[in-house]
């Protein structure tokens, strides 16, 4: 009995001694080895804008009510949601000028995105092209 038990120990650390396999996102296949570009979407883009209730323009006007307030956590946040919208439409004008924002809001972060906007919002589009628009 025990010599069954140490065959399927060993077994197992066979199994451990390989490591884990890391499984690629979509987004990290679609970047490849652009990991400055992957960076850039990793916490920007959406990856279902259709989920999203509320249009770009709406989101932009809360922005700038929570900006009048002197709140500018949500105004940051109501930001980061219309610069995921404009990558989704693919307008690199408002991606640059929403992301702009929220930094000057909030400085501690830095928002890759601004970096290559234009590099990002191409790849957005692949994506959004292979995977929203079936």
């Amino acid at each position: 009995m025990l010599g069954l038990l140490d065959r399927f120990r060993k077994k197992e650390e066979e199994k451990t001694a390989v490591g884990p396999t890391k499984l690629m996102t979509e987004l990290e296949q679609l970047c490849g080895d652009d990991q400055e570009t992957y960076e850039a979407l990793l916490n920007t883009m959406l990856l279902d804008p259709s989920k999203v209730r509320v249009s770009m323009k709406a989101a932009v006007e809360n922005a700038k009510n929570f900006e009048k307030t002197k709140d500018p956590l949500r105004a940051k946040i109501w930001y980061e949601i219309a610069g995921g919208l404009a990558l989704h439409k693919g307008d690199v004008k408002k991606v640059i000028e929403y992301f702009s924002k929220c930094e000057k809001l909030s400085p501690e972060t830095k928002y890759v995105i601004l970096r290559k906007p234009e590099k990002a919002v191409a790849k957005a589009q692949e994506y959004y092209d292979m995977h929203l628009k079936a």
